[in-house]
C-alpha cells in the first residue's frame, strides 16, 4: 500500500501535532533522566491514536501495510521532536529483522503484538567492539536437546534494550551468524543501562547466561537477515537525521532574524547568511537522499542497497554539519545546558556513530557498488 501525497502531508500534519503536544523539549528533558527513557501513556497514545507502530507492518499480521516512504515522513517527525520512545528499536530494527526472516510462524506470533503497540522489541548485535557486522559477533548459541537453544554472550549499545518485551538476538552456531528471539523475563538475562552521549535515546548492555532462545529463520541466515535489516533501518535512521537537521535549520533561522547586534538582525552579516545557506544545502541533500531511498525500497528497485547506503553518509554528514552550526548561530548561549542546541548535537554525533561510523558506512556504499 502506497500513500500519495495529500496523504503523506496528512500524516505529516498529524504526527507533528502529536509530537508537539506530547514531544516538547521539557517533556524530552525529563525523559532523559527517567527509567524507563519514555512514557508508556504516550507510547500507548502513539499506537491508539495514530497506530504509528503497526504504520509499515503487513497487514496480515495486523499492520496496516504501509512501507519505507510513510515510516520516512514519521520518522523525520520524530527526529525534529527528538522524540524518547521505543519506535526506532521496535519497527526499524525488531520489526523488519522478523520480517526480513522469512520466518511466518515467528512473524505470526511477535508482529501482531508490535503493531498493536502491546510488544515493545529491539535487536542485539553489537557487542564490545560496537561493530553490527554479523561477521564478529562472539556470543553463542548452542541446542538445549530439548528441540530450543540456549544462548551465551554479552551485547552492547542495544537500544532500548532495558525495556524491551523481545530481543531479537544474533548469535552463532556451528552454521554462522543466526537470529534468535529472548523474552524479557528469561532466566539467565540480565540488562543495565549504559551511559552515552545521547541520553535520547536509551542504550544499555545484555548478558546472557544460558539464556532460553526460540530460532528464527534458517540456522546460519543471520549475515543475509542483518544485510537488509541495516539497509532499511539505515534509510530510517536517514529521515530521523534529516529531521533532526532540518529543525537545527529553523532554529538557526529563527534566532537570525530576531537576535540583533549593532543594530541590526544578526542574520543580515554575510557570514551568518553563509552559514544558514550552507545548512540550507545539506538539508535538502539529507532529504532528497532519504526520500529517494525509501521510495526504491517500496518498489523493490535493486539501486536500493547504494541508495540506502548514500542516504546514511549524506545525513549523517548533514545532520553534524547543521547541528554544529545552530550552536555557532547561538553564540554563547548555544553552549549552554540551558540551550537544546546541544540535545541536537549530541542526537547527531551518537546517530553518526550508530551503525559504525564513517569509515564503517562508506566501506558499506563501496561495497554495494562493487567497488
Amino acid at each position: 500500500m502506497t500513500a500519495d501525497e495529500s496523504e503523506l502531508r496528512e500524516l505529516r500534519a498529524s504526527v507533528k501535532e502529536f509530537l508537539e503536544a506530547k514531544s516538547p523539549e521539557e517533556a524530552v528533558r525529563k525523559l532523559m533522566e527517567s527509567e524507563p527513557r519514555f512514557d508508556p501513556a504516550v507510547w500507548s497514545q502513539a499506537a491508539d491514536q495514530l497506530r504509528l507502530p503497526g504504520l509499515a507492518i503487513p497487514e496480515e499480521y495486523g499492520g496496516d501495510g504501509f512501507g519505507l516512504v510513510e515510516l520516512g515522513v514519521v520518522l523525520e517527525e520524530m527526529g525534529r521532536a527528538l522524540f524518547c520512545g521505543p519506535f526506532f528499536a521496535t519497527v526499524l530494527l525488531a520489526a523488519q529483522a522478523l520480517l526480513a526472516s522469512g520466518d511466518r510462524d515467528a512473524c505470526a506470533r511477535f508482529l501482531p503484538g508490535i503493531a498493536s503497540g502491546r510488544t515493545t522489541a529491539t535487536l542485539a548485535v553489537a557487542e564490545d567492539h560496537g561493530s553490527w557486522d554479523p561477521a564478529m559477533v562472539s556470543a553463542r548459541a548452542v541446542p538445549d536437546g530439548d528441540g530450543g537453544w540456549t544462548v551465551r554472550g554479552r551485547k552492547c549499545f542495544v537500544i532500548d534494550g532495558t525495556t524491551a518485551d523481545l530481543i531479537l538476538v544474533v548469535a552463532r552456531t556451528v552454521a554462522g551468524p543466526t537470529l534468535f528471539v529472548v523474552e524479557r523475563d528469561a532466566t539467565g538475562l540480565a540488562a543495565e543501562p549504559m551511559e552515552t552521549l545521547d541520553a535520547t535515546r536509551a542504550m544499555a548492555r545484555l548478558t546472557f547466561d544460558a539464556v532460553p532462545a526460540t530460532l528464527v529463520g534458517a540456522e546460519g541466515a543471520g549475515g543475509r537477515i542483518m544485510a537488509k535489516v541495516l539497509d532499511i533501518a539505515s534509510v530510517g535512521l536517514a529521515a530521523e537525521q534529516a529531521g533532526g537537521a532540518r529543525r537545527c535549520l529553523e532554529t538557526s533561522a529563527d534566532y537570525a532574524r530576531v537576535r540583533h547586534q549593532f543594530g541590526r538582525p544578526i542574520g543580515s552579516f554575510q557570514a551568518v547568511k553563509h552559514k544558514c545557506a550552507d545548512m540550507l544545502v545539506q538539508v535538502e541533500l539529507a532529504e532528497a537522499s532519504s526520500r529517494e531511498a525509501a521510495r526504491l525500497a517500496d518498489e523493490n528497485s535493486p539501486d536500493f542497497p547504494v541508495a540506502a547506503a548514500v542516504a546514511h553518509a549524506c545525513c549523517s554528514r548533514a545532520y553534524m554539519t547543521a547541528a554544529m552550526e545552530n550552536i555557532q548561530v547561538h553564540g554563547g548561549i548555544g553552549f549552554t545546558w540551558e540551550h537544546p542546541a546541544h540535545l541536537y548535537f549530541r542526537r547527531a554525533k551518537s546517530s553518526q556513530l550508530l551503525f559504525g561510523g564513517p569509515a564503517v558506512y562508506h566501506e558499506r556504499l563501496l561495497d554495494r557498488l562493487g567497488i
